[in-house]
């Protein structure tokens, strides 16, 4: 029977026998129904017309209702799954917007749609204009958008595509210009919402807030349109988002086609690492293989890779496997990333839509957003972050009802170890809920004189940027910033406002990456990643070809790199040391104290490590000199009393404390919408401040990004997960499955397994 069959992927994947073993599990997900609703009585009849041309005949139930709370005025979030048709749900009450007021002889109205990425408002650009509605006149305004286009935009176009970096920097403070459109605006669709998280969401939720406080001055009142992936507590998110109370549609009716998702774990090599622990297969080299043997059989893929050099690497990895066993086919894969000149992204997505591009490595870049149909398989390599993002890059392949195939391959990580044992962590568990915190002082000061730049503040104001504002202001007029008249607030200073707030949280100028020989441009990398991945000695690759950085000059923002093959990755070691600013909460477990507040953490690369390719071993550490950065944020802490230490007998304090913080950190976005590299921690025998055995875990973003808070709030819970991943490690004395990290500055030394699971034992003894 199983001869007649034809192949699936996921065969093909295991036509070598000696793979069967690294499957931990296969999920079946059944095939899906769609539910079918009726065209709104209001839809306009020439979107119908062009719509039924392009074989859609009738809206799924999702859509409708959702096109029904916008037209009626309410804010609207729709959060259903990828390739579920979230757009249509926007588009028409959007086109009803602009056709209905010419035809009833009013004024036009006018759409703004805001995407996290250039190249999704690209691409919906492009399905807009493709339905030859001659009154929507659709245009991009984002950086890539030529001077003179931007006027004609300003003046003429009524569905403007930008994203909030745009309405942050340009539209808001040059909103004059913009007051027609301003005035006839009656949606703002956020696409992608579940992508505002953290302090970038933060960052947004403030942009919002001036978006609607400018639209009020101009005596518009827009519905806002949300449309995301599938998340926990969609409606409370989009209403923190945007300040408004928002309706929620999360009941799915799209149809899906069958999908099979396998949990893959990488082999052990015979290669042994620090501490003589067993060396597991780097999860990008097994992605590039798999993604080489997917292309083999025509199966068009796309692999999302965490890091813009493991983009490059799993690419690099692909083609050097085609090379040796099908040669034809090596230019058929290729990498995709931030970064990139908007050439190079351009014509990659053409390559893939038209299928001349097999197999795609990329970073998130494509999860948010290019509308990529048609692909046969997803590769997830290492746990995205979140559940919510690994179904959104899942739903990327089968979208046109066919079957799909997804796989994760597990990085050696304690996170990922932990997830591909235990399947019923990501499969029967609901998506998260979005975390973002605009009450975070730090990303509302700079908004708040971002906004009085724009128009004076008043009192009235409060209102609309939260409780916080009161106690800021009087701080930025002491500093200068804001001068306090009768009227108001106003902005004092000559230099835009807008400057003061880094939306992305890059950290200033972005360091451009030049080739030595050449002078050519290869991309950038925002600043405040530059010290641990463009320092003098590092390893950058770009579009495949491997370059080694000759010199880093932090002052001019460049980085000199000459091409280079060599056969090692470079990873930068770091010394991190923390002080306690303020405890705001705290709760006693027995003598155990579990604390939140604010801390400042100073961070300085003194070395980068040198580690082989294929197999991750150490090859050496070279010395850096760089400046340290301090950074004021939120921790969660936990401490031990003294007679608690007594207890436990002779052990590596040390070591166990740092264990226990390293299993932690990598637990922790199993509880909070992040991922190990939004956070960072610090561990102690004898803390400073305390006098006591303590380990922290902070938020990795100035004022904090609410992760700790998180943290905080679940922690008995995140921290029996913590003891569970360690007792249940295989590993003799701890491995990068359980205790070991990827991104420790101290090399992962010391750690202690046993003493870091007696701590744990010890604290949890008398948690809740």
């Amino acid at each position: 029977m199983g001869a007649q069959r034809s192949r699936t992927p996921l065969d093909r994947l295991l036509a070598d026998p000696t793979r069967r073993d690294r499957i931990t599990h296969v999920e079946s997900v059944p095939a899906r129904q769609g539910r079918r609703a009726d065209w709104p009585a209001w839809s306009t009849p020439l979107l119908l017309d062009r719509l039924a041309a392009a074989g859609i005949e009738a809206p799924w139930e999702h859509q409708a209702r959702a096109a029904e709370h916008a037209h009626a005025g309410r804010s609207v979030i729709i959060a259903t799954g990828t390739a579920s048709g979230k757009s249509l749900a926007y588009l028409l009450p959007s086109v009803a917007a602009i056709y209905d007021a010419e035809e009833n002889g009013h004024r036009e109205g006018t759409i703004l749609y805001l995407s996290p990425t250039k190249a999704l408002a690209a691409d919906q650009l492009r399905a807009i204009r493709g339905l030859h509605l001659t009154r929507v006149r659709a245009a991009t305004y984002d950086g890539d958008t030529p001077q003179d286009e931007r006027t004609w935009v300003r003046q003429h176009a009524n569905y403007v595509l930008t994203n909030p970096d745009m309405l942050h920097r340009s539209i808001l403070p040059g909103h004059a210009r913009w007051s027609s459109f301003l005035r006839r605006l009656r949606y703002v669709v956020i696409d992608e919402a579940h992508g505002y998280r953290g302090v970038f969401g933060s960052h947004v939720a403030h942009v919002l807030r001036r978006l609607r406080r400018l639209c009020a001055r101009y005596h518009a009142d827009p519905v806002f349109i949300l449309a995301s992936a599938t998340t926990s507590e969609p409606a409370a998110t989009a209403s923190r988002l945007t300040g408004l109370d928002v309706v929620a549609v999360d009941d799915d009716a799209s149809p899906r086609g069958p999908a099979t998702f396998a949990l893959w774990e990488p082999p052990l090599t015979e290669l042994r690492g620090e501490r003589g622990a067993p060396v597991r297969r780097t999860a990008t080299a097994e992605t590039g293989d798999l993604l080489a043997d997917l292309v083999v059989e025509g199966v068009q893929t796309l692999a999302f890779v965490r890091s813009r050099r493991g983009a490059e690497s799993v690419a690099l990895g692909a083609k050097r496997a085609l090379e040796e066993t099908a040669p034809g086919l090596a230019d058929q894969v290729a990498a995709y990333r931030a970064g990139y000149l908007p050439e190079e992204r351009r014509a990659l997505e053409a390559a893939l839509r038209s299928r001349s591009l097999v197999g795609l490595a990329s970073t998130n870049a494509l999860e948010l957003g290019v509308d990529v149909s048609g692909l046969d398989a997803v590769l997830v390599c290492g746990w995205p972050g979140t559940r919510a993002s690994l179904w959104q890059q899942a739903g990327r392949a089968g979208r046109s009802g066919q079957a799909a195939l997804s796989v994760l391959i597990a990085r050696d990580d304690p996170l990922d170890t932990f997830l591909v044992h235990h399947p019923e962590a990501i499969f029967g568990t609901p998506v998260e809920a979005t975390v973002l915190d605009p009450d975070n002082p730090y990303v509302l000061e700079p908004h708040l004189c971002a906004a009085a730049s724009e128009l004076p503040l008043t009192e009235a104001d409060a209102a609309l940027f939260g409780p916080s504002t009161a106690d800021l202001l009087p701080d930025l007029v002491r500093r200068g910033f804001l001068r306090r008249r009768p009227a108001g607030w106003y902005w004092t200073r000559r230099d835009k406002a807008c400057d003061l707030a880094d939306i992305r949280g890059a950290g200033g100028a972005p360091i451009q990456v030049v080739e030595m020989a050449t002078g050519r441009l290869l991309g950038t990398v925002d600043e405040a990643s530059a010290h641990t991945t463009v320092h003098e000695g590092a390893v950058y690759i770009h579009q495949g070809d491997s370059y080694v950085v000759q010199t880093l000059d932090l002052d001019d923002s460049v980085a000199l790199v000459e091409a280079a093959d060599p056969d090692y990755s470079t990873t930068a070691r770091d010394v991190t040391d923390i002080s306690i600013v303020e405890r705001l909460r705290s709760t006693s477990w027995g003598e155990a104290t579990l604390c939140f507040g604010t801390v400042e953490v100073t961070r300085q690369v003194v070395a980068y490590q040198m580690r082989r390719l294929q197999t991750g071993e150490m090859l050496g550490e070279k010395p850096l000199d760089l400046p340290p950065r301090t950074l004021r944020t939120r921790a969660v802490w936990w401490t031990l009393s003294e007679s608690q230490i007594d207890t436990l007998g002779d052990l590596d304090l040390a070591g166990a404390a740092h264990a226990a913080e390293h299993a932690s950190i990598g637990l922790l976005p199993l509880f909070a919408t992040c991922d190990r590299w939004d956070i960072g921690g610090v561990s102690t025998a004898v803390h400073p401040d305390t006098g006591l055995l303590t380990v922290f875990v902070y938020d990795g973003h100035e004022g904090g990004a609410g992760f700790a808070e998180r943290g905080y709030g679940d922690a008995s819970e995140w921290l029996r997960a913590t003891q569970n991943a360690i007792a249940s490690c295989e590993c003799d004395s701890g491995c990068p499955s359980c205790i070991q990290s990827p991104k420790c500055g101290n090399g992962n030394d010391p750690l202690d397994k046993e003493g870091a699971l007696t701590l744990l034992a010890e604290l949890l003894k008398h948690a809740p």
